[in-house]
């Protein structure tokens, strides 16, 4: 039997969380990317790049085996429909990371000094965002144990709570970055447009953190 049917024998659970584990891991791995990049190393963008493609391929193998084997009745507290749901927001925390890497790697793209701190500011806080939403996802095997018991569904309510004041957080680091970048335009020039974008992205890693933990919620809520 694979990993992953080893795992919906014991729950249907299990594999969402193996997958949110490795989304994260590719989020994860934006961080020393982007400490590469302000430390002007760009001879390791490549090796970053080639990181976080393998991770998140490794998310795709546990994502397609989760659909080809999820049964279409799970005689759960939850639907089918609402696991698709949160894992195709887990997922798209791995393809954004992928694309973060991608086109850093093909601009060979640093950090100007003014923007280092902004931007890895952001970086950092939305990290704690994915791991604060994989912890969430941690909790849904228990909560399904509990039969959604309030005790285990008020700890979950807290931990979604505490997700939402992270990315609200990383809304107002990301408008600290932009600005700094807009101050910069005039000598940045074209690569102004680039940065905004990088920028944008790793805010959306947040936003999907974010979306993963709220659905979540709506299940509680039902």
């Amino acid at each position: 039997m694979t990993l992953l049917g080893s795992l919906f024998a014991r729950s249907p659970v299990r594999p969402l969380q193996e997958h949110m584990r490795a989304a994260v891991a590719c989020a994860q791995e934006v961080l020393p990317l982007f400490e590469d990049m302000a430390a002007q190393r760009t001879d390791q963008l490549a090796a970053r790049r080639a990181r976080i493609d393998e991770l998140e391929h490794d998310a795709d193998r546990i994502k397609n085996e989760i659909r080809s084997h999820l049964p279409k009745r799970l005689f759960m507290a939850f639907e089918r429909r609402d696991m698709l749901e949160i894992l195709d927001f887990q997922d798209s925390i791995a393809d954004v990371a992928q694309d973060i890497a991608e086109l850093v790697d093909l601009r060979q793209m640093t950090l100007p000094p003014e923007l280092r701190e902004p931007i890895l500011a952001l970086v950092r806080r939305v990290i704690a965002a994915c791991e604060q939403a994989e912890r969430v996802i941690g909790e849904l095997d228990e909560l399904v144990e509990t039969g959604f018991g309030p005790h285990q569904s008020a700890r979950v309510e807290e931990m979604v709570a505490e997700l939402n004041e992270i990315e609200t957080e990383t809304d107002v680091l990301s408008e600290t970055a932009k600005r700094a970048l807009f101050a910069l335009e005039a000598e940045i020039g074209v690569g102004t447009v680039f940065l905004y974008q990088l920028i944008e992205w790793v805010a959306d890693l947040a936003d999907f953190a974010e979306r993963v933990g709220n659905r979540t919620r709506l299940l509680i809520a039902r």
